[in-house]
């Protein structure tokens, strides 16, 4: 009698585990239908495109080029949206709580990296809480000096910053910005002292630059070039890896003796993590689409930037180099976020 229970008791289990199961395997087949669904018919309403800075920077301005090409392909509006505030955190942290179904996007500069590396108390984490697309864009790091330093190639400036430890000194836009810690990271390669002088901008740091104030800094092709040609200021070394378009007869600082060694500007395209799979990779290919289209290259060209692309991996490796590199660096350095 007993044995006819107990195989009675076993039997009921053994229905009541296959119903749930059943159940479980009918809930992610369905989750699973939801989500291809999702992939498959996205967008259908409009995107947001979060910029972290104010409009006219450079991650805004790509952000207004591109979108219209989005449009077009995707059939939705993609709306920009400025969010200025603390060094563009306030825009990133907005992103990477957004729900993750990718009508939430974030076009960020290189900065992106940057502020992790001398900021360690983000309320989002850059890594873990957000998902790369495709970097769109990126323009070069031009290392330049007054005209009135003996130096036209970057191994004349080691040589003569090695004559006179910490007597040249160097201009930023600010502390822990890209610049500083660009040079700070070429300074301990090279085995040089240079004494940092941060001004309030790019604009205050070029003015210093060009009346001598300060003899060396690293700023992008875009704002350089016009006193480069001027005859203002003397580049001697492109940070990029390959020679810049505008400057080819400039070596690289890889070409200097730094092989490896790359310092550039760079603009690309985020969501929030957890975003499905197949959305990322459709907003990635009609990206990818837009950067060989002719006049948006002609129209990066205007504004000194080269179309980047590539995949989300491709992107997700630049950043996790970068972040290893500057928060490496601003740690050697003790440089923190004034």
């Amino acid at each position: 009698m007993v044995a006819g229970r107990t195989h009675a008791m076993t039997q009921a289990a053994a229905r009541r585990f296959g119903i749930r199961s059943l159940a479980f395997v009918v809930m992610a087949l369905a989750a699973l239908r939801a989500a291809g669904a999702d992939a498959d018919t996205y967008p259908n309403r409009p995107v947001r495109l979060i910029v972290p800075f104010a409009a006219g920077g450079l991650n805004d301005v790509v952000a207004r080029l591109v979108a219209p090409y989005l449009e077009r392909s995707l059939g939705q509006p993609f709306i920009v949206d400025n969010r200025p505030a603390a060094s563009g955190i306030v825009g990133t942290d907005a992103t990477a709580k957004a729900p993750p179904d990718g009508y939430t996007l974030l076009m960020v500069a290189s900065s992106f990296t940057v502020v992790p590396a001398t900021n360690p108390k983000l309320p989002y984490d850059p890594e873990r809480d957000l998902a790369p697309i495709v970097m769109v864009a990126k323009n070069s790091l031009l290392f330049l000096v007054n005209p009135k330093v003996p130096a036209h190639l970057l191994a004349e400036f080691v040589t003569l910053a090695k004559a006179n430890p910490g007597k040249l000194n160097y201009a930023s836009p600010g502390a822990a910005t890209q610049t500083h810690l660009v040079i700070e990271l070429f300074s301990r390669k090279a085995d040089i002292k240079l004494q940092h002088i941060p001004y309030r901008g790019g604009a205050p740091a070029m003015t210093a630059m060009v009346a001598g104030d300060t003899q060396f800094t690293a700023i992008s092709t875009l704002l350089s070039l016009p006193q480069i040609q001027a005859g203002a200021l003397r580049a001697i070394a492109s940070g990029s890896l390959s020679r810049d378009a505008q400057l080819p007869d400039l070596p690289t600082v890889a070409e200097q003796g730094f092989p490896g060694f790359e310092a550039i500007q760079w603009i690309g395209l985020l969501t929030t993590a957890g975003t499905p799979k197949d959305v990322i990779e459709r907003i990635n290919t009609e990206v990818n689409r837009a950067l060989r289209d002719p006049d948006l290259i002609a129209k990066f060209a205007q504004q000194g930037l080269s179309p980047a692309g590539g995949t989300p991996v491709d992107f997700q490796r630049t950043i996790a180099t970068d972040l290893k590199n500057w928060t490496e660096t601003a740690h050697a350095a003790n440089i923190t976020a004034q």
